[in-house]
């Protein structure tokens, strides 16, 4: 998966789920029993608020770590502060000279729009289940399930999300599982039935098992 890692804050907690699910996980399932046995005793973490959580997701679309890390760092240093109504204040050359495309800055516009405005509920997501989390964000353009599915894992921390449309997954899971075999959609929710409602953390188990760094988002 394509994200942009830096540091954790140290006000990151661990989920207070977390030790639940790998007992759950250990128990259900052999192969997370020794992914988890193998970890260092890293686990998820969130950071950031929720507009610069989606910001960030829509700077690193389609380009490397790197370069989306690059470029996030030239366009965070045009706002005083990164909050909606400040991006709305810029100018479209000056987004472009940080490095993104039209249709990103496009992006961050509406992304910002729907913040100031009130489209999106922040202070209702608490209540409100998963996918009727997805259909909000996906409204907004730039932003695609697979986005809202790591916002909902990363940002809201919520225990039980299966993005099957990551490809980190889905080779982890033909990797772990079937030997390197190819894996389809229908393979890979078999496998995640042992998981619930831990899906969430058996993913990111499995994205450690192809990249030892913790995953951040």
């Amino acid at each position: 998966m394509a994200t942009v890692k830096t540091p954790a804050p140290a006000t990151s907690v661990r989920p207070a789920y977390w030790e639940d699910a790998c007992k759950h996980l250990t128990r259900k399932d052999r192969v997370m029993k020794r992914l988890i046995a193998q970890s260092d005793g890293a686990c998820l973490q969130t950071r950031g608020d929720a507009f610069t959580t989606l910001a960030r997701s829509i700077v690193g679309q389609q380009i490397s770590v790197k370069a989306a890390q690059t470029v996030w760092d030239r366009f965070a240093l045009l706002p005083r502060n990164m909050l909606p109504a400040n991006v709305l204040k810029l100018k479209v050359d000056d987004m472009r000279g940080a490095g993104l495309s039209a249709r990103k800055v496009e992006y961050l516009v509406d992304l910002s729009l729907h913040f100031s405005n009130g489209s999106i509920q922040v202070g209702a997501w608490e209540s409100m289940d998963d996918e009727s989390i997805i259909a909000e964000l996906v409204a907004i353009r730039g932003i695609g399930r697979w986005t809202a599915e790591m916002f909902l894992i990363f940002h809201l921390m919520r225990p039980n999300v299966l993005p099957l449309d990551d490809v980190g997954l889905i080779n982890g899971i033909s990797r772990n599982y079937f030997s390197g075999e190819t894996v389809s959609r229908s393979d890979a929710r078999e496998v995640a039935g042992a998981w619930t409602p831990y899906c969430s953390v058996a993913t990111w188990y499995i994205w450690r098992s192809l990249d030892p760094l913790p995953v951040e988002y």
